[in-house]
């Protein structure tokens, strides 16, 4: 097996979409910034969202069995920069607008996209908690029109205009 050092920099060179995930219920509002976002499938429509077991909001997630997967654009940066800082739960919703979609989990306003789902299944994966996702709404946002990546442990603004070598 290869060490974790040189595991963290080669996941460091995979592009990931940078998200804030949201919940709240009987257990209380929670959110934490992730790029470990990924579809699984799209009948049904369900993704999956991984999360550190050793999370002080695990728990809370996991009661109340609902996530919001908040896609940010590049003009959000500073919000998932305070979903990964030790701001308590209350400080990181100050900032941007929230509603709530179906599951009542908050969906941030102005988000590229937001997955509304409910957590069908939870797999235990070394550190980690594997929430499978059920999606719920799916909502837009027509105007956003540049996404927020996460690379070389750098956010870069991604969006239609880039092109590819070929």
């Amino acid at each position: 097996m290869t060490d974790q050092f040189k595991f963290r920099e080669g996941m460091s060179r995979l592009v990931g979409a940078v998200t804030v995930i949201t919940t709240d219920g009987p257990a209380g509002a929670g959110g934490f910034t992730a790029s470990a976002v990924c579809s699984v499938t799209d009948d049904p429509p369900m993704l999956v969202v991984c999360m550190n077991r050793n999370s002080r909001q695990h728990q809370v997630f996991s009661e109340n069995g609902v996530l919001c997967v908040n896609v940010l654009t590049a003009e959000q940066e500073l919000l998932s920069k305070v979903f990964a800082s030790a701001a308590t739960v209350p400080e990181r919703f100050q900032l941007g607008q929230w509603s709530v979609l179906d599951t009542g989990a908050p969906a941030l306003q102005r988000a590229l996209v937001n997955f509304d789902t409910r957590i069908a299944q939870t797999i235990e994966a070394g550190t980690h908690s594997i929430f499978l996702c059920n999606i719920v709404t799916v909502r837009m946002d027509a105007q956003a029109n540049l996404g927020l990546a996460y690379f070389g442990r750098q956010y870069h603004p991604v969006g239609a205009q880039a092109t590819c070598a070929q």
